[in-house]
């Protein structure tokens, strides 16, 4: 086994699989061996030479001894109840109705009186007090009621089991034999001394591990199940887990103003990340982010006291680690490794700035992918084609996978592939370690959040498809292997002056949305500097419905620069006479199909100077203008496809004036990409596709040549 053949990689492991494991250590080259929830390493697979042990360790969950003398300082949540139509004068809300009675319950410990509120969804009001009483042996708060309004109530719970472990518990069928991981709150006294003294007790007991994987820290991202166990409310970025009294009174000392159970509800939207954050809602991230740095910091100093490594997991207990917040450097962290679903994840985990980085990829070894007549290969095939391109732009340092080896060993042409999947890798390592990737312009995605969500923007749960987000979900996995320099950008950036290095700014997203803007188009200055970068030359791209906000005569704020802008009912006395396509453009040249995604209806041009590119059911559907010196260009939606990819490359170029630039390490047939390392005097070129495929590739001087490429085949070319 040659060198490039060996290392990068994390396999998991398990007890009584000793030879297999050594096994696959020497067909894949692995170099590390990691648990995975529901297993553990015995000392004679920690003891196998050449490899890193990793171990998981969890600072708050699975320690019920520990849980159940601290009933108190469990972990809670701020819900909402089902939304009640009242009828009489009186009415009761079972507000635990929904919620699955084995992860959720009330908490009484805290007076609900002070705790709890009761609203009028029809007025919008807080209902006073005295108005309604909370009967906790049945779980029912009655309340004084206006007939025929609507009323919730929003209250505090304990969440009694451990959301991923309940996932896991579920997905695997691990029954009765296996407990409920009970969840506690560091931010109560009794449990952050435990985490701490636990970590070193641990430490002393486990000599054999090298690299601590805590999985994560301390508080679940939202994930809520209903009452048949099933997902009722999922956010990746949800805050939902992290909020207790204990939180709430010291924020109040800190910033002088008290939250209210509203601050959380967001009236049952929960501060999704769709919504454009409040104040009060950005406080808090920013405090929680404060104090999970510092705790965290406790816990890697406690690790690299015993001269160990310290990873954290990117996802489960992240909240308050957001690796582009503001505070994560501060933990000292010496990786971070995330499941891997597609391009764009990849790029999440890739870009952070830690020493190394790590790549969990699919699937997952559990059952529901590895079970008798089905060929996990194709996820994995997949997986892989996706986040190849991401991986040449950002290379991670490893990449591993999780699970039950035990499982996947049954599967010789899985594990055959993961083979060429590792070896290719290191290949791309080698390379991509030693040489920045070519970058053609600087794009900057505009939304509410900015940095704070670099790559991670249009995410709901993390890596799956949901039918309001793929339209814009998609622009982020081209961008994520395209030659791009990618950067995100807030509202109060434009506020305070576009960076002069940007080429293009997109702004995507459904009206109101965090990501479109909403209310943010109607500060004068935001309109006024976006208006003029792209008058003195700057690129503007909208998707779905850009700078969208009803008022002053229009719906899209920035109708004059796109030419474009949706009609809302208001103006149909107005006749529409800018219809007609234009056939032949630089942007559409490669186009055979347009994806648009979910329909964005009643898009029509204002300006006879739009050049409509694509018009069907009398609406467009893509266009571009000129502006001053600089230029537009506006699609409906852009869900990832080959062809899409290509289009939004075309018009990045086109408005950004870079035409002539298009065909420098580039690939006729849209179903190849090139990567290029300029040092090195040498690109790569990637099938996208699974058929064969033969083009012609042009170097950085724009010099043609042919290649042949077998699907999936990635290739090295010297200029």
């Amino acid at each position: 086994m040659t060198n490039n053949k060996i290392g990068r990689l994390t396999l998991p492991s398990e007890a009584n699989f000793y030879d297999e494991t050594i096994e696959m250590i020497e067909k894949l080259g692995a170099d590390a061996l990691r648990d995975s929830d529901g297993t553990y390493l015995p000392d004679d697979i920690k003891d196998i030479e050449g490899v890193d042990i990793y171990t998981n360790f969890f600072p708050t969950r699975g320690h019920n001894e520990f849980a159940k003398t601290v009933p108190f300082e469990m972990s809670r949540f701020y819900l909402i109840s089902d939304f009640v139509t009242a009828t009489e004068e009186f009415t009761e809300i079972d507000f635990l109705r929904d919620y699955y009675k084995d992860q959720i319950r009330a908490d009484y410990d805290y007076d609900p009186k002070q705790w709890w509120d009761v609203y009028d969804r029809t007025t919008g009001n807080k209902v006073e007090t005295s108005l309604w009483e909370v009967d906790r042996d049945r779980n029912i708060v009655k309340i004084q009621t206006e007939p025929f309004h609507i009323y919730t109530v929003n209250f505090l719970a304990y969440g009694i089991w451990d959301p991923v472990q309940m996932y896991n518990h579920i997905t695997n069928n691990w029954g009765d034999e296996v407990a409920h991981h009970i969840p506690f709150d560091v931010r109560y006294e009794k449990s952050s001394k435990f985490v701490e003294d636990n970590l070193e007790k641990w430490l002393k007991e486990n000599p054999k591990t090298d690299v601590v994987r805590f999985t994560t820290f301390f508080y679940q991202f939202s994930l809520i199940f209903n009452k048949d166990g099933l997902e009722k409310y999922v956010d990746w970025f949800g805050y939902q887990n992290s909020i207790s009294p204990e939180a709430m009174i010291a924020f109040e000392k800190e910033y002088g103003y008290k939250l209210e159970s509203e601050d959380f509800v967001d009236q049952g939207y929960y501060n999704s990340p769709y919504r454009i954050p409040t104040k009060e809602f950005m406080d808090y991230i920013d405090f929680q982010q404060r104090f999970v740095s510092q705790k965290a910091k406790r816990l890697v100093d406690l690790v690299h006291k015993y001269n160990k490594k310290a990873i954290m997991f990117l996802g489960d207990h992240w909240i308050g680690t957001e690796p582009y917040g503001k505070y994560f450097k501060n933990i000292g962290l010496d990786g971070v490794v995330g499941s891997v679903g597609d391009g764009a994840t990849l790029r999440i985990i890739a870009d952070i700035d830690v020493p190394f980085t790590e790549g969990r990829f699919l699937p997952y070894f559990f059952p529901d992918e590895f079970y008798e007549g089905n060929d996990p290969s194709i996820e994995a095939k997949d997986n892989w084609v996706k986040a190849r391109r991401a991986l040449l732009r950002s290379p991670l340092d490893r990449i591993g996978y999780g699970g039950y080896l035990s499982l996947a060993y049954k599967f010789p042409k899985f594990i055959d592939y993961i083979a060429k999947v590792s070896d290719e890798f290191r290949e791309i390592y080698e390379i991509s370690s030693k040489a920045k990737p070519y970058k053609a312009l600087k794009v900057a995605i505009l939304n509410s959040w900015g940095s704070l969500r670099t790559w991670g923007a249009y995410v709901v749960a993390h890596g799956k498809k949901f039918k309001l987000a793929y339209s814009y979900s998609g622009m982020m996995e081209a961008l994520a292997g395209m030659d791009m320099d990618v950067c995100f950008i807030s509202f109060d950036d434009v506020k305070n002056g576009i960076d002069p290095s940007i080429d293009v700014i997109i702004n995507a997203g459904d009206a109101y949305t965090s990501f479109s803007g909403g209310e943010n188009f109607l500060d004068e200055k935001i309109v006024a500097h976006l208006r003029k970068f792209v008058y003195d030359g700057g690129g503007l791209i909208g998707i779905g419905e850009p700078s969208a906000y009803l008022a002053n005569g229009r719906f899209f704020q920035l109708a004059d620069v796109f030419g474009l802008d949706m009609e809302k009912g208001f103006s149909q006395g107005y006749d529409r006479y800018f219809t007609q396509e234009v056939k032949d453009h630089f942007i559409t040249e490669d186009l055979t199909a347009y994806d648009y995604g979910e329909l964005k209806a009643n898009i029509y041009a204002t300006d006879e100077n739009t050049q409509i590119l694509k018009y069907e059911n009398d609406q467009v559907y893509l266009a571009t203008k000129d502006y001053g010196k600089g230029r537009s260009f506006y699609a409906m939606g852009l869900p990832y496809s080959l062809e899409n990819t290509r289009l939004l490359k075309r018009a990045i170029h086109f408005v950004a004036h870079k035409e002539d630039d298009l065909k420098k390490y580039y690939a006729d047939d849209l179903r190849l990409e090139v990567t290029a390392y300029p040092d090195l005097k040498k690109y790569c070129v990637i099938n996208n596709s699974t058929g064969h495929v033969k083009s012609t590739v042009y170097d950085g001087s724009g010099v043609a040549h042919q290649v042949d490429l077998d699907g999936g085949e990635l290739i090295y070319c010297k200029e």
